[in-house]
């Protein structure tokens, strides 16, 4: 360090000065901090809830009438699955991951975006979906004119195992909620 100051205000600070007299600066060196991204969180408790219902629902005894509608209610359970599926998915039991919404298309437009979206999400490893058929409100007849073809449409496709109608939160009556098979 360089000579001692000509200006002392306390004798500490006299103190200090004689303590550090021959102290000797670093010579500065370049650092380059390395800021890395944070990882992308995962999420396990959702994994977990998943895997728990999907080993609950392979491990239970299956009934004949679970592919039974109630009225106008889309239920479909593919046979040979589990009774309990179809009440899991009823209860919001799997995470909806994608959704597809079919207003405004005509009949023959929302068959080939339904199949198109199923390939994709089969494809993506995607197991729960819902589809907005809507509610028919605005069709010529205030009757959803998509919601049976619907139905007829994913009992027809392989890897649906389940559907039933959306959680009211989820749509209600007016969309589907469909488990794929993995």
């Amino acid at each position: 360090m360089s000579a001692k100051p000509t200006h002392r205000s306390t004798d500490a600070d006299a103190d200090f000065y004689d303590a550090v007299q021959d102290v000797v600066p670093l010579a500065q060196r370049l650092r380059v901090e390395h800021h890395r991204p944070r990882p992308a969180p995962i999420p396990l408790q959702r994994m977990r809830d998943e895997q728990s219902a999907l080993r609950e629902s392979l491990n239970s005894i299956a009934r004949p009438d679970a592919g039974t509608a109630n009225g106008e209610e889309l239920i479909y359970v593919r046979s040979g699955i589990p009774r309990n599926v179809l009440r899991n998915l009823r209860r919001g039991h799997w995470v909806i991951r994608e959704d597809l919404d079919l207003h405004g298309l005509t009949a023959p437009e929302a068959r080939i975006a339904t199949a198109t979206f199923l390939a994709g999400c089969v494809q993506r490893g995607v197991r729960c979906v819902r589809i907005v058929h809507g509610k028919g409100l605005r069709s010529r007849n205030r009757e959803p004119v998509l919601k049976r073809k619907l139905g007829h449409w994913l009992m027809r496709r392989d890897e649906v195992l389940a559907f039933c109608e959306a959680r009211p939160s989820d749509g209600g009556s007016g969309a589907v909620v469909v488990l794929l098979r993995g």
